[in-house]
């Protein structure tokens, strides 16, 4: 039996991946276009910069803003392309059908970095860049559901 934290609130998900952007206006369309993400709130800064955002994928949701809004935390984050397009950390989105979304994803100019596969653990999956070189895993398998 899955236990709670005692610090997680109990809302729709407790745990929710930020990121930032140089063009986070490109970086919205660009989610809601390759990976199917919905626009649940944007709110804006001076010109194009986006002070915060939310996008919604199912009953998760990422949280966005531009590289430079402002904020103490914007001087915290680093972009892949400078320090080597490595990441310390990555999204990963389950979905029903894999193959679907690695279609959009690439049809959309994700780079494909780890190709679509079946997974020893299960499910199908496959990682790609985004265009500012954030990394997204994307696949089948529900790390929720209890194995038989």
């Amino acid at each position: 039996m899955q236990q709670k934290s005692e610090f997680a609130k109990d809302c729709r998900a407790s745990v929710i991946p930020c990121l930032r952007y140089r063009d986070a206006l490109a970086a919205i369309a660009w989610l809601c276009r390759a990976f199917g993400f919905e626009k649940n709130a944007v709110y804006m800064g001076e010109g194009t910069v986006v002070a915060h955002a939310q996008l919604t994928f199912g009953n998760g949701m990422v949280m966005l803003g531009s590289v430079e809004n402002g904020s103490a935390y914007s001087k915290l984050m680093a972009q892949p392309d400078e320090i080597g397009g490595r990441e310390t950390q990555s999204a990963c989105l389950i979905v029903n059908d894999a193959d679907a979304v690695y279609a959009t994803a690439k049809a959309a100019g994700a780079e494909m970095v780890m190709d679509i596969a079946d997974m020893e653990y299960g499910g199908r999956a496959f990682t790609c860049r985004d265009p500012e070189g954030h990394l997204w895993s994307i696949g089948t398998y529900d790390p929720w559901e209890v194995p038989a």
